[in-house]
């Protein structure tokens, strides 16, 4: 056990000191003049004043859910919990410094080149990048360690514990798949709270900023008259940047400790028969107490040469002699990375005494991630048929755009799923349900590297801001949208990797919850969904009916936060032109601070409600009609929230980039009818990109999550039908 924890906390040391690198390397670059200084401060302070609002609030949570886990299981359980909700809140912050610090330095590096400006934006990410995944893999290193008795072979079994003393209220689990599974709920909640607080934020501001600047006012982006433009590019660091490192380090999470729990139920149920088969199939790693940890920590192994291989294709990025095409070397880069990943992989799998089954499985992840990347950008790139045509639609009006936008974001949602579906059956095939396990941890094995070319896109999008704002040449603006542009093909990937490796991750904990629902105080059974039993089946169904439900209205108040928060930012600016028309002159500054406050607000008391029922749903399923429904709960808000955020994300993504393309020129250009449509349908897409399609992706692995927490409490026959 040493050599494999040891690895991995050297590896995310190696990780944590590149983000502290990284984010040294940009602070030595020039801030610009006076003005660019201003505004930098200003979005800075924006984001910093709403990201610690929003830790208050989520440290009230931790500490009470912490506390109850402590009261139900043991106190490792909560302190487990709370180093996942630390770190992971810890992620964001990381993530959204590095951005706020990067972003006017990047436009400043603009005015003398556009690799410097790359270089600098790219950095920025790199910081977000290795400082999820080094939280993310020292934290469960750290987890591992301390309780390291709760994972020894050896004495490894199922446990039971009497609730608060009730006779008959027992519950039964194996500790450390309930201590892992708590660090992963811990991250779980946080990303929650940060995707849907930083997703309203960003897309109420953004929304109202176009809806009252560019349609009503006919305002330029990023025009500093306007009131939003600062709460508007403060979102992009709390939303795309912040939020994305905290969604992204539970998924992280989730596909590691989901193979290490199934792991542990097939060590603890290997004396039964049917399990031994199973056992056999799988590989040698179970077949002994030494090579126990093979199999339980190979994941760990796996991840840290992702991230070994990630600082190398760092290293090439940097090194590239390219200067303006610069979107080919990203690219080799991240492929670079996952095929650096892979080969690591295979030379662990060989070091083991396993067999190679977890290797192929997690080698189809790989690929299923690079492959729903690529239809992601297919379906919103503006280099390709799908958003161009989108773009020519909108010369007929906003209600032709937006249907249009509509139509394209569900036929995106074709091959995803067919690659999602293939993937998982072949996984299956070649490992079970353990098999599929590792094809999740394949998609988010080298996490750095699509996080690192996610992130750096908003640094991107909020230079090309500071540019217009201060008033500089436009060939800087014109450099900052080039590299906006980039990262939004390489962001449409990263949104590819994110919702395929949800649907995997959500599957390996979903298995996992299965077979821990499954395991009684003496045996462990094969875990398995009763869809024709005569009476099971019927409680199946019915989750499965309640779980898609629940997708939709978890984004139903998602949009509807959204849309109100954006309705008092226009009566705002509104209020402002109106009572001061010197703003208009540009003789007066606007009240960026009101805006600010105004989303900030919004924000965090909306993302109360969307949070309470992702933790609650699943428990109230499960406590009152078992753990039977809740199996089908969860797998059809599955197969409901993958197909939606597919269609939310892509729909999305490709308004915005047709949008961006009647910019450049096409189709009447800026100010042209086609252009106001194309804003109009953008904002339509705004908030099922930014913040549904993102959420639905933390949503099914949080309740999955929180499941597999306390499957154990849940009744086998519901009391109704005893």
């Amino acid at each position: 056990m040493g050599v494999f924890v040891g690895v991995a906390a050297l590896v995310a040391v190696a990780a944590v000191l590149w983000a502290a690198y990284a984010t040294w390397s940009i602070v030595r670059h020039s801030q610009g003049t006076d003005r660019m200084k201003e505004i930098q401060h200003y979005i800075r302070d924006g984001a910093y004043a709403f990201m610690l609002e929003e830790a208050r609030v989520m440290t009230i949570s931790m500490l009470v859910v912490g506390g109850v886990l402590g009261l139900l299981f043991y106190w490792e359980v909560m302190v487990a919990f709370w180093i996942g909700s630390i770190l992971s809140m810890a992620a964001g912050f990381v993530g959204m410094n590095a951005a706020t610090l990067a972003n006017g330095r990047t436009t400043e590096a603009a005015r003398s080149s556009f690799k410097n400006a790359l270089n600098v934006a790219f950095t920025g990410g790199t910081a977000m990048g290795m400082g999820v995944a080094g939280l993310a893999l020292g934290g469960l290193a750290l987890v591992v360690w301390l309780f390291r008795g709760d994972f020894d072979p050896a004495t490894l079994t199922i446990e039971t514990k009497t609730i608060f003393g009730i006779p008959g209220a027992d519950v039964n689990f194996i500790k450390g798949a309930i201590i892992v599974s708590a660090y992963s709920a811990g991250a779980s909640l946080v990303a929650l709270f940060d995707r849907v607080g930083g997703g309203i934020y960003t897309k109420a501001a953004d929304m109202a900023a176009d809806m009252v600047g560019k349609v009503e006012l006919k305002l330029p982006e990023d025009d500093p008259r306007n009131p939003a433009t600062i709460a508007d590019n403060v979102g992009d660091n709390v939303g795309d940047v912040g939020g994305l490192g905290a969604d992204l380090l539970e998924s992280f999470i989730a596909s590691i400790i989901s193979v290490s729990i199934i792991g542990m139920y097939l060590h603890v149920g290997r004396a039964n028969p049917d399990i031994a088969g199973l056992i056999a199939r799988y590989g040698e790693g179970f077949q002994d107490l030494a090579n126990y940890w093979w199999m339980v920590l190979l994941p760990m192994l796996f991840v840290s040469g992702g991230i070994v291989s990630t600082l190398i294709a760092f290293a090439y990025i940097r090194l590239s002699r390219a200067r303006e095409n610069m979107q080919p070397v990203l690219m080799n880069g991240t492929r670079l990375a996952a095929g650096l990943t892979v080969a690591l992989a295979a030379l662990t799998t060989w070091l083991s005494p396993s067999n190679f089954v977890p290797f192929w499985c997690m080698l189809l992840g790989v690929g299923s991630g690079i492959g729903i990347g690529f239809t992601s950008e297919y379906f919103t790139s503006s280099s390709y048929k799908p958003t161009r045509q989108l773009a020519e639609s909108y010369q007929s009006g906003p209600a032709i755009g937006v249907t249009e936008g509509m139509a394209v974001g569900m036929l995106s949602a074709l091959w995803p799923c067919l690659i999602i579906g293939g993937a998982m059956i072949i996984t299956y095939l070649l490992g079970g349900l353990l098999g599929t396990a590792f094809g999740a941890l394949g998609m988010l094995s080298f996490v750095g590297m699509t996080v690192s070319v996610d992130s750096y896109g908003p640094i991107a999008d909020n230079a090309s801001g500071i540019a217009t704002m201060s008033a500089l040449d436009p060939s800087v603006r014109e450099r900052t949208d080039k590299l906006d542009s980039i990262g939004n093909t390489t962001a449409a990937i990263g949104k590819g990797f994110a919702i395929g490796s949800a649907a995997f991750a959500a599957l390996a904990l979903i298995a996992a919850y299965l077979w821990s629902a499954a395991g009684l105080a003496d045996e462990v059974h094969v875990p398995n969904i009763p869809l024709i039993d005569p009476e099971r089946g019927a409680l199946v169904l019915a989750g499965m009916i309640v779980g898609g439900m629940v997708t939709y209205v978890f984004s139903a108040l998602l949009i509807r936060s959204v849309s109100r928060t954006a309705d008092l930012m226009v009566q705002e600016i509104r209020r402002q032109f109106r009572e001061n028309p010197d703003i208009m002159e540009g003789k007066t500054t606007p009240d960026y601070k009101r805006c600010i406050t105004i989303t900030a607000s919004g924000a965090t008391r909306k993302m109360v409600l969307p949070s309470a029922l992702a933790l609650g749903t699943p428990l109230v399923v499960g406590l009152i009609f078992g753990r039977f429904a809740l199996a089908g709960f969860l797998v059809g808000a599955l197969i409901s929230a993958v197909v939606l955020a597919i269609y939310c994300a892509n729909a999305g993504g490709s308004m915005d980039n047709a949008k961006k393309y009647v910019e450049e020129g096409n189709f009447g250009g800026k100010g042209s009818p086609a252009h106001d449509a194309g804003v109009t349908a953008d904002t339509v897409g705004d908030p099922l990109k930014d913040t549904v399609g993102p959420s639905l992706d933390i949503l099914i692995k949080l309740m999955s999550v929180v499941s597999l927490l306390f499957a154990s409490l849940f009744p086998i026959t519901p009391f109704f039908m005893r």
